[in-house]
């Protein structure tokens, strides 16, 4: 299975892969435009991301927006099944977790620092691993 890790901060960056790498093909990118594009280019491979981790708050287009962009694509293509992704934010503002999930449809949403039981339990949720 391959994980797309969206995170404009070095150093979250690599922690999350550090806890997705054992159970993951995991590739990065720094902002959302280039998750959108990472997202397209994996399904014309015929390789598609099962989990996509998004940051909210990044330059160029931000967490919400790209999983706009995302979600519009899966609809117009007709892509199934739908990639879960898990957004994250230092923001734990009832406001943006409802704008998630409403309008870009998100399957979780995790408030930083993420810590790897808060993800794991996020991914058994998903059924993206087993207990």
């Amino acid at each position: 299975m391959r994980a797309l890790i969206v995170e404009d901060e070095f150093l979250s960056r690599k922690v999350l892969r550090s806890f997705l790498m054992s159970l993951f093909e995991v590739d990065i990118v720094v902002n959302g435009k280039e998750a959108v594009d990472a997202f397209k280019l994996a399904h014309q491979e015929g390789n598609p991301y099962a989990l996509i981790l998004m940051d909210i708050m990044m330059p160029e287009v931000d967490g919400i927006e790209a999983l706009e962009q995302i979600r519009a694509v899966e609809r117009e293509e007709r892509l199934t099944p739908r990639v879960k992704v898990i957004m994250t934010s230092a923001l734990d503002d009832p406001k943006t977790v409802i704008k998630s999930f409403h309008d870009g449809e998100a399957s979780g949403y995790i408030v930083k620092p993420v810590d790897k039981d808060k993800l794991f339990a996020e991914l058994e949720k998903l059924k993206l691993i087993k207990e």
